[in-house]
């Protein structure tokens, strides 16, 4: 049952090209499977995400909508140098966050302004694979990554501006290096295909600059130590009948005791500024079935843990549910367009600021769209 390149092809018209909505900061999921295609082989590709996410205060008023939608791509170039080297070059947006509340909340807002927070990554990673055999790819390479963040703190949930409520904290981009390793298995014959891949923690040393009193109290800029979780990626696929396959990914996520902790935020109120509980936990799995031969479809059910509960007020949602479709043209053999579309249930949540919960997030949802093309050469 040795499957043809559009058949082989066909687990990427659904996980790299629709947005996740997962735990802590996490966005891309870190997949590697464009450098585990054979042969030569680019892709580019973009994820949107329109996430709803409403809830109360603890005096029972209505928190609008707060969660941003979000874009971001991914792109890769995989090149086969020899029979057994390979080598490849990944980008993908790995973290981050956006939200924005109403300037009109009282507890959330103040004067105009309602509290917000942006946070980007940039990850870029060059791979080296070493193919002994047919079946198996042992690889390897270095990270390169840059991290910003802009956070403003509004309203009575931190205080008003006597407090908390007036702060603001602007990270400057910082770059860092990591590295990732792992390795593959596969039977061309049945399809199958087995990757494990180990990403480590990245440590970056951040320039910031922090202010009181809605920017009445500037202060001196510092350093911030903020490091980016270490994660294993476990990813599977098999042929179950003719032209089908199926797949499944487990991703986990150290956010266990990740925090950010600015200087002169951390003396004046003794919190930090963002903060996890737990490690995070996910799951995809699903179908995927060539209709003909220009055309394939998958579909796939997906769970996140989330990263602890109370979760902070920037981000107040605990993990989700998802179902996902996806479907790819093939033109040509060496070339395909793949699109997909998630549905997601998000986690209730309760949203805390120095260790007291602010308000509770229920019943809410997600939905992320994504379109990729992919190249052989």
């Amino acid at each position: 049952m040795k499957l043809n390149l559009i058949q082989t092809a066909i687990l990427l018209s659904l996980i790299p090209t629709t947005s996740t909505f997962a735990g802590g900061l996490d966005r891309s999921g870190q997949s590697i499977s464009a450098f585990l295609q054979s042969g030569n082989y680019a892709e580019a590709g973009i994820s949107v995400l329109d996430p709803d996410v409403q809830g109360k205060d603890l005096a029972g008023n209505k928190v609008s909508d707060m969660a941003e939608d979000y874009y971001f791509p991914t792109a890769a170039i995989k090149i086969q140098a020899t029979d057994k080297i390979s080598l490849g070059l990944l980008y993908d947006q790995p973290f981050g966050a956006d939200s924005q509340y109403a300037t009109d909340s009282t507890t959330f807002g103040f004067g105009g302004q309602g509290t917000a927070v942006e946070v980007k990554t940039n990850n870029i990673t060059a791979l080296i694979g070493y193919q002994p055999t047919e079946n198996w790819n042992i690889y390897a390479g270095p990270v390169y990554q840059t991290v910003d963040a802009k956070v403003s703190l509004r309203g009575a949930a931190y205080g008003g501006p006597a407090a908390v409520g007036g702060y603001d904290i602007s990270l400057k981009e910082e770059e860092a290096y990591g590295w990732l390793a792992g390795f593959a298995y596969s039977i061309p014959e049945i399809a199958l295909k087995a990757a494990v891949t180990y990403r480590s923690e990245i440590k970056h040393e951040v320039e910031t600059l922090e202010t009181f009193g809605l920017g009445t109290a500037v202060f001196p800029s510092s350093i911030t130590d903020i490091t980016t979780p270490q994660s294993v990626n476990l990813d599977l696929q098999t042929g179950i009948a003719q032209d089908t396959l199926a797949f499944a990914n487990i991703r986990w996520v150290h956010w266990d005791q990740f925090a950010v902790t600015p200087d002169v935020l951390k003396a004046k109120s003794n919190n930090n500024l963002i903060d996890y509980s737990d490690d995070q936990w996910s799951a995809t799995v699903g179908l995927g079935r060539k209709f003909n031969a220009k055309w394939s479809g998958t579909a796939a059910i997906g769970w996140d843990s989330g990263a602890g509960n109370p979760v902070t007020t920037l981000g107040p949602t605990e993990g989700y549910w998802s179902v996902g479709l996806g479907g790819q043209y093939s033109p040509a053999e060496n070339y395909f367009i793949a699109g997909g579309v998630k549905y997601f249930w998000l986690g209730d949540a309760q949203a805390q600021t120095g260790g007291k919960v602010a308000g509770n997030f229920e019943d809410n949802t997600a939905i992320g769209y994504g379109m990729k093309i992919g190249y052989r050469f």
